[in-house]
């Protein structure tokens, strides 16, 4: 069975550093880093550009905000590791283009069936989302649902996953 990792906690957790430094410990030097934010002022540029200086050059960045499960299936037969961060962002982009419930679980779905498929390690980033109050407002609830569904998803997928507190890694499975 092939690894898959889901590095999963509050923000400023650690998340990403976790993430970053178990999918570099990873054998291989055919690695690539799924983005999956979409810079919408300065501050997002600069956190961009920081997590950017942090990867050395033997990784290759692919920028997708919405199409994961084709970039999963089209990258995953030519690499030795994918890190790809991360899943919250991407429930955000997925929300930002359409709330058709039937729409965003037939992507789900598919995006899960792509998650099964790669052909190489995998390594994922998401935020917790559950352990807050109920949102105030119905988009809100929606992000909070959609992206806990797909982190339970992914979480029954993972070989390993790791909770992040206050920059510890508490593992939760494997």
């Amino acid at each position: 069975m092939k690894e898959i990792v889901l590095v999963i906690g509050g923000c400023r957790s650690g998340k990403s550093t976790y993430a970053l430094q178990t999918a570099e410990k990873l054998p291989g030097g055919r690695k690539i880093f799924i983005a999956t934010c979409v810079p919408q002022d300065d501050e997002m540029a600069q956190r961009v550009a920081r997590h950017q200086k942090e990867r050395s050059q033997q990784w290759t960045t692919v920028e997708e905000p919405l199409y994961l499960p084709e970039i999963i299936l089209e990258h995953s037969p030519h690499t030795d590791v994918m890190l790809i961060d991360c899943l919250t962002l991407w429930v955000s982009n997925l929300l930002m283009k359409t709330t058709d419930e039937k729409k965003l679980e037939q992507i789900v779905l598919r995006f899960i069936d792509a998650f099964k498929k790669a052909s190489c390690p995998l390594v994922v980033v998401s935020n917790e989302v559950g352990a807050g109050i109920v949102p105030e407002n119905q988009l809100a609830r929606q992000f909070r649902d959609l992206t806990g569904w797909v982190n339970q998803a992914v979480a029954k997928c993972a070989s390993q996953v790791v909770w992040m507190v206050a920059g510890i890694p508490v593992v939760v499975k494997g």
